[in-house]
């Protein structure tokens, strides 16, 4: 009796040497934390405000009435927005199997059948060669216990990427905001351009028909009428261009509605658009990760691909099932529901994998590489988005200096023109000359008017970088970017 008690305890414990083992395997990368990217001088000169992030309606702040219905029509019918919460239920859906996968599992069943046996198979005396009914019912209950947690690790880490596809939907209504604002801006800027250009079209006709007058006078020759000729034809194809901005804006407002080209159509003239003041956010760094929905939907994605690694390590660990059966069976014309038709059965289980031929390893090795994708992709967006911020506000600034210059060189385009009339009037100077002192004047209004069309649109952009209005406070509360999981 020892000597099998004794043969038994050594291949136990050749079976528990030669177990599958996850030692050595481990992911490599670290979180980023956004106190290690140095931005100080990026930022400095630049006002700060404790009401610089942006508010979830900030497009209010442009004051347009019809940009805030488009706002509205958009959020309500664009359907891309319905794939983002497509895939935000999908995720949701996949966090409430791994939450069943949790719990012990009850499930019943009956059923009823008819045969006839040959005698062949069965003496007559024991029902052969007779039709019989057989009547059966059954309960079973199963259940595997969370011993290592495993199971629970499978489940935040879907539950993790459900609210990282939450909040990607969110992102995606950030997004198309920005669009919506940003393709209205365009349209307004595309009839100012029109405007512009038919000035320009309508002054180069003017200076070509005093030019023909000209030649017929013998003041100038061909040279200058075949000029002016290319200057009315240059007009005529910057005016069409123009005329095919208002249009494409049109149509692309018409997709980010959700709606058919007519629905461009209808869209009234807009107002110039004004950007809104600078201000940058205090402890802007830090800040951007609640407050970008991209940043937080890659947090999530950190702490759901840690909890896998959990889950995987677990696989290498002793796992218990508990299962239980009980029923009733009869066969022939006997009563199902008596006391000798009962049966049932009881069977604790206990399981260990020995040899799997490297699958739990490969397994983990995948999961730590997901991980390691994962942190990297977050690394990456918190670089970006704090270069991005950094970046469009050198932007602004500098266009806020073009801006001021361009208008200076408008204003003397404009007292050269008043200048020129004026000449013209007193009969010192001829109209000719007064049409070409206006050509430069409207060149530096298609300036001025090209760079506030850039504010605008960097503006948005701007609003965009700092989370477009995302509101951390009604999301669950993130994971602490830098929890790493546990190396074995």
């Amino acid at each position: 009796m020892r000597l099998h008690l004794l043969a038994a305890a050594t291949a136990f414990t050749l079976a528990l040497a030669g177990c599958a083992s996850s030692a050595g395997l481990h992911p490599h990368n670290t979180v980023m934390a956004a106190s290690a990217l140095a931005s100080d001088h990026s930022f400095a000169g630049v006002p700060i405000s404790p009401a610089g992030w942006p508010a979830t309606d900030w497009w209010k702040g442009l004051h347009d009435p019809q940009l805030n219905a488009l706002m509205r029509e958009a959020l309500r019918n664009n359907p891309g927005l319905d794939v983002a919460d497509a895939r935000a239920q999908a995720a949701q859906a996949a966090a409430g199997l791994a939450d069943a996968a949790r719990k012990p599992q009850i499930d019943a069943g009956a059923s009823i059948s008819g045969a006839r046996l040959p005698t062949t198979l069965l003496p007559s005396a024991a029902g052969g060669g007779h039709f019989a009914w057989a009547k059966y019912g059954y309960a079973r209950f199963s259940w595997s216990p969370d011993l290592w947690g495993g199971k629970r690790a499978a489940w935040r880490a879907a539950l993790g990427e459900a609210r990282a596809a939450e909040v990607a939907a969110r992102a995606a209504r950030i997004e198309l905001s920005g669009n919506v604002a940003r393709a209205y801006a365009q349209l307004g800027y595309a009839f100012t351009q029109q405007d512009l250009a038919r000035a320009e079209w309508q002054r180069a006709r003017d200076a070509r028909s005093l030019t023909r007058q000209r030649v017929t006078a013998g003041i100038d020759n061909q040279i200058q009428l075949q000029q002016g000729n290319a200057e009315v034809a240059t007009a005529a194809q910057q005016l069409a261009v123009a005329t095919r901005a208002i249009a494409a804006a049109r149509s692309a407002l018409s997709v980010l509605l959700g709606k058919g080209p007519d629905r461009g159509l209808e869209i009234a003239r807009p107002t110039v658009l004004k950007p809104d003041q600078l201000a940058v956010p205090a402890n802007l760094p830090m800040g951007l990760i609640g407050h970008r929905a991209d940043l937080v939907a890659a947090r999530w994605r950190v702490e759901a691909a840690s909890r896998q690694i959990k889950a995987a390590k677990t696989e290498f660990m002793p796992n218990l099932s508990i299962g239980a059966l009980a029923g009733l069976i009869t066969m022939g014309g006997r009563n199902l529901f008596e006391l000798p038709a009962r049966f049932y059965q009881l069977g604790p289980s206990v399981s260990l994998p020995i040899f799997d031929g490297g699958r739990l390893r490969a397994n983990l090795v995948g999961k730590d590489a997901a991980y390691d994708l994962a942190v990297a992709q977050y690394n990456r967006t918190l670089i970006g988005a704090l270069n991005q911020v950094a970046d469009e506000l050198s932007a602004a600034q500098s266009l806020q200096q073009q801006v001021h210059a361009q208008q200076q060189a408008r204003h003397a385009a404009r007292l050269a023109w008043e200048l020129a009339r004026q000449r013209y009037k007193a009969g010192i100077g001829s109209y000719l000359q007064a049409l070409v002192v206006r050509q430069q004047l409207l060149a530096a209004e298609r300036g001025v008017a090209t760079l506030q069309a850039r504010q605008v649109d960097l503006s948005v952009q701007l609003i965009e970088a700092l989370g477009g209005g995302f509101q951390p406070r009604a999301m669950p509360t993130a994971p602490t970017p830098s929890s790493t999981p546990a190396h074995s």
